[in-house]
């Protein structure tokens, strides 16, 4: 699959830099900060694994200057804060959590599959969580009747974890990602349409689809309420091999080529009310994608802003 950025043209991107300029002569002029109108605003969680083995401790002091109260907790070998909570026990981190006004949202486990949810479904409930990702298992590069058939088979084989999931008030959401059985298009409208009554949701990360704004747009739409967690993340320059830190953090709204302003729209028409996560991957994983927690910090508002910026401009 192509992943690469579509070609800019010189007209998209001259339409895209004014609507930015005059969201920001407007804010400069109402002295306020830009955001969505009061109807509708990007709900935010803070990914733990952007800020690699730092502990909660570093981490959660950082949400609430980031438009959030919610964090989302990743085991290695992306970050190291869902085993710290294991170690730490329920007392501690709800008392840590507590303090800092910042709530569990959800976790992040690639790690255990879509199989092996089961503990996880009892951790995520205790702490009053709604919601697990994690990636889909089965055969890759299938096409047409047989990626049909295998994703209806893999739904179906997921059955008894959205049982339980569903009987504990959680959900369960798949991430498209490329080295699955849910990496295009297809899949998640089949996705969509076998989960239909089920805890099943879709975690879409724009990164593994091909960088075309009209094709991400239509799938937001298409997936509508199935979507439980929209990744502000973009392909940029990739993430699979060491780059300049400039280079690497093109994944991030507002650094990338991608116009966000169709997706942005999207979003609004639906009145998305999923979690909204500002994300990129780190290489090596398992590492700040800046050097101090301050900075990881700094680094995700820059890129709220841009998503703030453009929604306010969409949105009117």
């Amino acid at each position: 699959m192509n992943r690469r950025p579509l070609s800019a043209v010189s007209r998209r991107t001259f339409l895209r830099e004014a609507a930015l300029s005059a969201a920001a002569m407007a804010t400069v002029a109402t002295g306020r900060t830009a955001a969505a109108s009061p109807a509708f605003a990007l709900k935010y969680v803070v990914a733990s694994s952007l800020y690699g083995g730092l502990s909660l401790d570093e981490i959660l002091p950082e949400v609430g200057q980031q438009g959030s109260s919610a964090i989302d907790l990743w085991p290695r070998r992306h970050g190291t804060q869902r085993e710290e909570a294991d170690a730490w026990g329920r007392e501690r981190l709800v008392r840590t959590l507590e303090r800092h006004h910042v709530a569990l949202a959800l976790t992040t486990r690639f790690d255990l599959g879509p199989f092996g949810l089961d503990q996880e479904i009892d951790f995520v409930r205790s702490h009053g969580a709604r919601l697990i990702v994690t990636g889909a298992k089965g055969e890759v590069g299938l096409k047409g009747a047989a990626l049909k058939q295998a994703v209806k088979h893999f739904v179906e084989a997921m059955r008894p974890t959205l049982d339980r999931a569903g009987a504990a008030g959680v959900q369960i959401a798949i991430e498209n990602h490329s080295s699955t059985l849910i990496n295009e298009p297809d899949s998640l409208r089949w996705l969509r349409d076998f989960s239909v009554g089920l805890p099943l949701g879709v975690a879409l990360a724009p990164y593994h689809l091909p960088q075309d704004p009209a094709l991400l747009a239509g799938l937001i739409r298409e997936l509508a309420d199935r979507l439980a967690l929209f990744y502000g993340w973009e392909y940029g320059k990739g993430c699979m091999k060491p780059m300049p830190i400039e280079e690497e953090l093109m994944q991030l709204p507002g650094r990338g080529p991608l116009d966000w302003a169709p997706l942005l729209r999207a979003l609004y028409d639906i009145r998305f009310s999923g979690w909204t996560e500002i994300f990129m991957h780190p290489t090596p994983r398992g590492r700040p994608i800046r050097e101090t927690a301050s900075q990881v910090t700094e680094e995700i508002n820059r890129a709220r802003v841009h998503l703030e910026t453009v929604l306010k401009v969409v949105s009117r």
